[in-house]
C-alpha cells in the first residue's frame, strides 16, 4: 500500500474510536506541555539573571568587612598594589527613607564612592537628565528613576531640585533619624534591578559625602577593578590569602559561572523529570494498541486474508500510534508555551536589603519545541512497537476464528 493509503486507513481508524484516541493524545500530550512549561520557564528567567550578573562588570570584585574588622585607607593602597588591580574605591553605605511629592514613602540606599567607577560596575547605567557631580558636591547626588517618578510615571523632580531623606545615625549612642538635604545634580535612566544595589531607588553620592552629609567613619566596603576579566580568580586568591576570613570576596564573573553551573544541573534535573512523563505515556500508548489490537484481531485476519502482508499490519498499526503522537506533541508543546507565558507573567522576586524583581520571558527556542514533538513521536513509536508486531504475526486463520 501507499503511505498515502495507509495514512488514510490509519486515520479513519482513530475516528472510529474517538474517545480512546483523544484520552491517549491527553496522556502524549502531558509529556511536552511539561517540558516546554518548565523548561521555558526556567531558561526565561535564568537568562535574565545571567545576563543581569554579566552586565554588573566582569572585571569587577567587591571586598567587604567581617563582622570584627574594619576596611581602611591603608587596606584601599593595599588593594589597589595588588598586580592586575586597575583601580579602587571604597564606599559608604546607608539606608533611608525618601517622601515622595505624592505622598509615598520609599525605602532608598545612599552610596557615597567614586561615581565613575559605579559606571564601570554597571555598564549600562544611563543619564535621563544631568551628570556626574565634582568629587567635592557633598551635598549634590545623582537619583535613582523611582525617586524622580512616581509609580504612574508622573515626573517628581528636576535637576537642580533640593530633595530631603531621613537616615538612621548614631548620636552618643543612639540612632537618630536625621534629616538630610541633597541636591539633584543627575537623574538616571530606568535600570531594574541588580544584585548589589538597586540603581533606581538609590542616591549616588561623592565618596566624601559618607563621612561629611552620612556621618559615617568606616567604609561598607571596597570596589576593586582589574584590567582584565583573565585576572579576577587570581586577584580573588590573593585577597583572600591576605585577609584570609577578615573579609567577603564576591566577584561577578565567579557568580556568573556559578549560577551558570547550576542552572545547567537545573536544566538537566528538569529535563530528566519530563522524560519521566512521557514514560507514563509510553505505558498509556501501549496498553491503549494492546486492547485495539486484541479488539480487531478478526479484522485483521481479513486484512491478511485478503492481501495485506505482515509488515503492511505492522506499519497500519505504527501509523495509528505515530499520528497520535505527533497530535499528542503538537497539543502539548501548545499547552506548554501557553503555560510558560502564564507562570512568566509573575514576577519572581530575590528578598533582601535590595528585593530583586525579576520578569522574564519564557526562551521557547526552535530546539525546545523540536526536542519535544521528537520525544512525543518516539513515545509513540516504542509504545506501539510491541502491539503492533505482535499483530503482524497473528496467522490469518488463527484471527479469523477469533471472537
Amino acid at each position: 500500500m501507499r503511505p498515502a493509503d495507509i495514512l488514510r486507513l490509519a486515520l479513519s481508524i482513530l475516528r472510529e474510536r474517538r474517545l480512546r484516541a483523544a484520552l491517549t493524545i491527553i496522556g502524549i500530550a502531558i509529556g511536552p506541555a511539561a517540558m516546554v512549561t518548565i523548561m521555558g520557564t526556567v531558561e526565561g528567567y535564568s537568562n535574565v539573571i545571567v545576563n543581569k550578573l554579566s552586565t554588573l562588570g566582569q572585571n569587577t570584585i567587591v571586598v567587604l568587612p567581617g563582622s570584627d574588622y574594619t576596611l581602611t585607607d591603608h587596606d584601599v593602597e593595599r588593594l589597589r598594589m595588588i598586580r592586575g588591580v586597575e583601580d579602587v574605591a571604597p564606599f559608604y553605605m546607608k539606608p533611608a527613607v525618601f517622601r515622595r511629592r505624592d505622598g509615598s514613602l520609599l525605602e532608598v540606599t545612599l552610596y557615597a564612592t567614586d561615581i565613575d567607577m559605579v559606571f564601570k560596575l554597571i555598564g549600562t547605567l544611563r543619564f535621563l537628565e544631568g551628570g556626574v557631580p565634582p568629587s567635592r558636591a557633598y551635598t549634590s547626588g545623582i537619583v535613582g528613576y523611582k525617586l524622580a517618578f512616581s509609580d504612574e510615571g508622573e515626573k517628581l523632580l528636576r535637576v537642580g531640585q533640593a530633595v530631603t531623606v531621613r537616615v538612621p545615625v548614631v548620636v552618643n549612642g543612639r540612632v537618630v533619624n536625621k534629616v538630610r538635604s541633597i541636591r539633584v545634580y543627575g537623574i538616571l535612566e530606568e535600570y531594574g534591578s541588580a544584585f548589589t544595589v538597586n540603581p533606581d531607588t538609590t542616591i549616588f553620592l561623592p565618596l566624601e559625602a559618607g563621612r561629611f552629609l552620612l556621618g559615617m567613619s568606616r567604609y561598607s566596603g571596597v570596589l576593586v577593578y582589574v584590567e582584565d576579566p583573565a585576572v579576577v580568580d587570581r586577584v580573588v586568591d590573593e585577597i583572600k590569602d591576605r585577609y584570609h576570613d577578615l573579609v567577603r570576596v564576591i566577584a561577578f564573573q565567579q557568580v556568573a559561572r556559578a549560577v551558570s553551573s547550576v542552572i545547567r544541573a537545573l536544566d538537566f534535573l528538569l529535563f530528566a523529570l519530563s522524560v519521566s512523563a512521557f514514560a507514563v505515556a509510553v505505558t498509556g500508548i501501549m496498553a491503549t494498541m494492546f486492547t485495539s489490537v486484541m479488539e480487531r484481531t478478526r479484522e485483521i485476519g481479513v486484512l491478511k486474508a485478503v492481501g495485506f502482508s505482515s509488515r503492511s499490519v505492522l506499519v497500519l498499526i505504527l501509523a495509528e500510534t505515530l499520528v497520535m503522537s505527533m497530535i499528542g506533541g503538537a497539543v502539548g508543546v501548545g499547552l506548554g508555551v501557553a503555560g510558560a507565558y502564564a507562570l512568566s507573567s509573575r514576577s519572581f522576586r530575590i528578598a533582601g536589603r535590595h528585593e530583586i524583581v525579576i520578569m522574564a520571558t519564557p526562551a521557547i527556542t526552535p530546539q525546545l519545541i523540536a526536542e519535544a514533538m521528537g520525544l512525543a513521536i518516539f513515545v509513540g513509536v516504542i509504545g506501539g512497537l510491541i502491539p503492533a508486531y505482535m499483530a503482524s504475526r497473528v496467522p490469518p486463520v488463527v484471527a479469523l476464528r477469533y471472537e
